[in-house]
Parts: C-alpha cells; structure tokens; sequence
C-alpha cells in the first residue's frame, strides 16, 4: 500500500495500533476496500491507550473509530466500521469476497489467519485505486477435523443450530459456563486456527461481558 506520508509505512502504522490487514475486497462502487482486525496485540494497545483507562463504555468502538479515523485521514481514504448502524456496512460481503474469511460449520466467519477469533474493527475504502485481484479458495474447514462443531457445551453453535442465543446466556449463568465467560466462547476457541492467533483472553472476556452482563 503506497504511503504518502513519510512517517511509518501502512504495515507499521497498523502494527503500532494494534490492528492488521485481513483482506481486501472490491469496494461497493469500485475501488479497495482494506478490512482491519483485532491483531493479537490489540488489547495491550487498547489498555495503554485513553479510551481503555477512561473507564467510559464502548472503550473498543471507541478506540477503533478514532485510530481507523486517523487512520483514512492520513492515508487519503475513507473509514467504514462495522458498528454504529443502521445503515451497517456490508463487513460480511467484503469478508466473503476477499476470499481470506468463509463461512464456518457453525455459521461464524472464520479467517485464514484469525480462525473463529475473527474481529474486524473497520475498514479503509481508496475509490481511485484498482479493485484488488481476488483468488477464490475452498478456506480452511473442508480440510479440518472441525472441532467447532461440537465444541458447544449445550450445543448452541452447532451445524444444526445457526445460533441459539437463550441456550447460551442460559450455559453462561451457570458455574459450568465461567470458562465460556471469562476464556471466551469454546467454539471460537476449539478453531485451530484460533488456537495459533494467540489473541489475549482478556479481549475475550471484555466482549464475552459485553453479551452477557452479570
């Protein structure tokens, strides 16, 4: 990605805010959409940062609209997040079409680099730049033992059930459920490629209480 500033390139700039590239996608009327995710320092940058000492709500959202905003400013782009709708971006359509993210046996988005711990934080369009080449790939799963698909305690993610939300607040509540709460969903964790993303289980647990508050 040219940089047309002479500071840290685009890799590093994403590198020091904790984020990553997970793929590029034709943007919506032409151009490249740039899709940025949660690295696995994301949260250690988070915590040193304003918005995760403020002790404000939101402190992800936040943090992620205000760097991905600094971000399209001094990158000559514009800034689409994946939060704050309706209207909602089509995260999920770029997703699938960068052909680095597929849909898993359960239902969730699994990345080629991020596995089920999968968080786009934003995303950066360039209308005036060729839309990105994009090689079509079958993805991980064809080729896993999927250990996701059974990895639900009460089987809330599974092939058979898209998502069942009251069955999993219900497992939270109990004492069985405080590894899904303070560890992060078992599905996302039994992914292999989740395993070897290394994101920290505290970023887990935020956005775990988040769904589920005590």
């Amino acid at each position: 990605m040219p940089d047309t500033d002479p500071g840290p390139s685009f890799e590093d700039a994403l590198y020091d805010l904790g984020l990553i590239e997970m793929g590029r996608a034709p943007a919506d009327g032409g151009g490249t959409c740039v899709l940025l995710g949660a690295s696995p320092r994301f949260w250690a940058v988070l915590s040193e940062a304003s918005e995760g000492q403020d002790g404000a709500p939101d402190p992800v959202d936040r943090y992620s609209t205000r760097v991905i905003t600094e971000l399209a400013g001094k990158f000559g782009a514009a800034a689409d997040f994946p939060f704050g709708g309706p209207p909602y971006a089509p995260f999920i359509a770029w997703a699938l079409a960068s052909a680095r993210a597929w849909s898993s046996p359960t239902g969730m988005l699994v990345h080629d680099e991020a596995g089920l711990m999968i968080s786009y934080r934003g995303a950066l369009t360039w209308a005036d730049r060729p839309a990105p080449e994009v090689e079509a790939s079958p993805g991980p799963c064809p080729t896993c033992d999927q250990p996701c698909a059974t990895a639900c305690p009460v089987g809330a993610l599974s092939p058979e059930h898209f998502y069942d939300v009251d069955a999993c607040h219900a497992y939270l509540d109990t004492v069985e459920g405080t590894s899904c709460l303070t560890q992060g969903c078992a599905v996302r964790r039994a992914c292999p490629i989740s395993q070897s993303f290394g994101r920290d289980p505290a970023q887990s647990e935020h956005h775990m209480r988040a769904f589920h508050p005590s």
